[in-house]
């Protein structure tokens, strides 16, 4: 081989070598650019409620901590459904995620047919907030305690309507906990989302509602609303006047709604703990949480493993309810 030959070899195999470095540091540089552009939330709910309120808040400061925007996109109806399959289907880039309600658990229970598996269509990220459920009525009823609401609906069974964010959410179910609690009945008007549900409650044309404290607080300070009872276990600091369910009603009356953050299944290990780490410093934000304190919800973080076991015990618990209440939306 003469010598201009063998450098031509050499040249090549020194351009083969580079090509197969540079190929192989694509995937790590690839990595390392997420995020490099902004992040969708998918919320199965209308802008104004109270999660809406909560994940806005989150949002903001995961993209404070992540260096890009995270941006809300409400996706209301089918009780979060529309929601949850979008984002089953989108790819598990990490640009796609879903704010997801205890509907995420309640959903597989209360409908014969789903469009996508709760279960394999998802990784759980973190959970993120509790939302203390309160009984609240409309101003121009009658009543200013829960069992003066209950005394009501027993001497007419039937007549009063209470509003749901929709057919088998978990202001629906909560709903019927306290009828069967009560021993008595009312009668559903199911709307899209809680934003308008408390607007319609407020204007009087539904009598009662069983709301997310965000969802509520807001018009319970400025006297829109009547705060008639609490779910939690011991009185609301942000309500220490209004009884529990369990003082009021029924013991051990308690309930509550929850929210997190869930991804695609099949997003990266590595992105989904960005994701955490960006959600657990939210959770630590003063700003943040008196937001939190202002609506009325509680700070809930839990990490992926957690959350995941938390989601799996609740799916239980609900399951439980909804067959003793036989209640199916198709």
């Amino acid at each position: 081989m003469n010598t201009r030959s063998h450098k031509a070899v050499r040249r090549s195999a020194l351009f083969a070598t580079l090509a197969c470095a540079f190929a192989l540091t694509l995937p790590a540089q690839a990595q390392d650019a997420w995020p490099s552009k902004p992040i969708r939330l998918v919320l199965g709910f209308a802008a104004g409620g109270g999660t809406d309120v909560i994940a806005r808040g989150i949002a903001q400061k995961m993209g404070e901590s992540l260096g890009t925007q995270v941006i809300v996109d409400n996706k209301p109806g089918a009780n979060g459904n529309i929601a949850s399959d979008m984002v089953a289907k989108s790819g598990a880039d990490g640009y796609t995620l879903l704010y997801n309600t205890s509907s995420m658990v309640l959903s597989p229970a209360l409908y014969a047919k789903l469009s996508y598996d709760a279960n394999r269509d998802f990784t759980p990220v973190a959970a993120t907030a509790n939302l203390p459920i309160i009984l609240v009525s409309a101003p121009a009823l009658p009543v200013r305690t829960a069992q003066e609401l209950v005394s009501m609906m027993k001497a007419s069974p039937g007549k009063l309507n209470y509003a749901s964010a929709g057919n088998g959410n978990i202001t629906h179910l909560s709903a019927l906990l306290l009828l069967s609690a009560a021993g008595t009945s009312a009668t559903h008007v199911p709307y899209k989302s809680e934003a308008p549900a408390v607007t319609d409650l407020a204007g009087g044309q539904v009598q009662f509602y069983m709301g997310t404290a965000p969802g509520v607080m807001p018009l319970i300070k400025d006297k829109r609303l009547i705060a008639l009872a609490v779910s939690t276990a011991r009185r609301m600091d942000a309500l220490p006047d209004v009884p529990t369910l369990s003082e009021s009603v029924a013991k051990d009356l308690e309930l509550g709604a929850w929210s997190g953050i869930m991804a695609p299944a099949g997003t990266k290990p590595e992105i989904i703990a960005r994701l955490n780490g960006a959600i657990q410093a939210a959770m630590k934000d003063k700003d943040l949480l008196a937001k939190f304190a202002a609506q009325g919800a509680e700070p809930k973080y839990l990490s992926t493993q957690q959350y995941g076991a938390f989601i799996q015990s609740e799916s239980l618990r609900w399951t439980k309810i909804v067959k003793q209440n036989n209640v199916k939306m198709d």
